[in-house]
């Protein structure tokens, strides 16, 4: 009954998320110390809901592509170390040789992202080699389409051409087929950023230098090569993008602020965006009956370099956005509930209803899992949900869960349905604590009615 009451309590009108976007060409350097400022941490009001990230050039050696076969590699890690104690979870990946993209979000959002489709566009070599193309995450995000994508075009000034046919490539590779998913530009939202290598045609290097110097970006924007194309492609023109109010980003000396002091003397150029773009709405007439208003908006609030890092020949560029949408899922397709009951196993039972429309499988598990998990898999302990099931109904199910292997501790948990129809978690928990004297030893007696879990902690 709990679970219907909350199936009848209305959604909310509408949802507001805060987006931080990063791309960075790392040049295959190691993650530095501290990336507070990459990540908005150091700014007390930014309350972000999903970081999206993604990195160019990392290390592809065969002996690191190995190790991170194995292991995480260094940058998913060190990520997953800063975000994970703040309550954001590492939701989705994707990774082509050097190009690597992250998505993580804050907990209370899993149930209402749907991770669809990753895939992988090399352009490099004809199209059979992935130092340069795209990585993509296709998600629904409270059930809007959303694709995510993250670039590393030809190099150059000569090669705009070719850049332009890498781009309009990689956007036509995204046709989604046997997966029932619309055309990409059917999609309500396109996020593309990255190395995009485009530069400042016919300006010598001293005029642009001494523009940059003077910061009078404007001289440059005329004859920078993405600005130019956007006025002839009608395709490229529906990308948004920020005002470039900081420096060009590349190519620096490594370790310095300084502009390329090598031989070559390549000339500075912002090779490193950030673009999206919303779905057209079809012209209808105001009150025109029969069709749905969409509500799904996305503001700029920060498009901006970060020249304090200096690993790499690029500087980072980020952009925060504020995603506005009347939410199309506002309840979760499976309701966690635990119950709170212990055998003399130390089993927990766990309860859970579903919505009529949600379709469960034989590969669908329930985890437990502490406040702070960095991914899906860092559970702590988990069950089959069909295996382990021992009673259900139209609108109840329950399963008992196995904690004896569970050291005693005062940490918070989270119980997380994944579904496997839909590789996501489709159901969430909130937290709660196992009180410690349900740790037992085996010797220790345990009353029939004693309660195991409660929201607050308490006996």
């Amino acid at each position: 009954m709990a679970a219907l009451n909350l199936r009848k309590m209305p959604g909310k009108k509408r949802e507001k998320l805060s987006v931080h976007v990063v791309t960075w060409n790392v040049a295959s350097a190691a993650p530095p110390l501290d990336l507070s400022d990459l990540l908005q941490l150091n700014k007390q009001d930014m309350n972000l809901d999903i970081y999206i990230i993604g990195l160019q050039e990392m290390n592809s050696g065969i002996i690191s592509r190995l190790s991170d076969t194995a292991f995480e590699d260094p940058w998913s890690s060190f990520f997953m170390d800063v975000l994970s104690p703040l309550n954001f979870i590492k939701i989705s990946y994707v990774r082509m040789q050097g190009l690597l993209l992250l998505v993580f979000a804050k907990y209370q959002h899993l149930p209402y992202i749907q991770i669809l489709s990753t895939k992988t566009t090399p352009t490099g070599f004809y199209g059979y080699w992935g130092n340069k193309g795209g990585v993509i995450i296709c998600l629904k995000l409270y059930g809007y389409y959303v694709s995510i994508i993250n670039c590393h075009l030809p190099p150059h000034v000569a090669n705009n051409d070719q850049r332009l046919e890498h781009f309009d490539r990689i956007l036509e590779m995204q046709n989604f087929e046997g997966h029932k998913i619309p055309n990409i530009l059917d999609h309500d939202l396109i996020l593309w950023f990255g190395d995009m290598n485009f530069r400042i045609e016919d300006f010598g290097l001293h005029f642009v230098r001494q523009s940059i110097k003077n910061q009078c970006y404007s001289d440059l924007w005329e004859k920078e090569q993405l600005t130019i194309a956007k006025k002839h492609d009608p395709l490229l023109r529906e990308f948004q993008e920020g005002p470039l109010l900081f420096p060009p980003t590349y190519k620096f000396d490594r370790n310095s602020n300084n502009y390329d002091t090598s031989e070559k003397r390549r000339k500075p150029a912002w090779t490193d965006r950030i673009l999206w773009r919303l779905k057209r709405q079809p012209q209808t007439r105001p009150f025109t009956p029969n069709v749905p208003v969409t509500h799904f908006s996305l503001s700029l609030k920060s498009y901006v370099s970060h020249m304090m890092y200096s690993i790499s020949d690029h500087k980072p560029v980020t952009g925060t956005f504020d995603l506005e949408l009347k939410p199309l899922m506002t309840v979760p397709l499976i309701t966690m509930m635990p119950d709170g009951l212990c055998t003399m196993e130390n089993d927990m039972l766990v309860s859970y209803s579903s919505t009529p429309n949600f379709h469960s499988s034989s590969w669908d598990w329930i985890g437990l899992y502490k406040v702070g998990m960095r991914h899906v898999n860092d559970y702590v302990s988990y069950v089959w949900a069909r295996d382990n099931q021992i009673s259900f109904s139209d609108n109840l199910n329950q399963v008992y869960m196995n904690i004896s292997n569970i050291p005693e501790t005062e940490d918070q948990f989270l119980l997380c349905y994944y579904s496997n129809n839909l590789n996501s978690v489709v159901g969430i928990s909130k937290p709660f604590k196992i009180p410690l004297r349900f740790f037992l030893k085996e010797e220790e007696p345990l009353g029939e009615t004693q309660q195991v879990l409660s929201q607050d902690g308490s006996e």
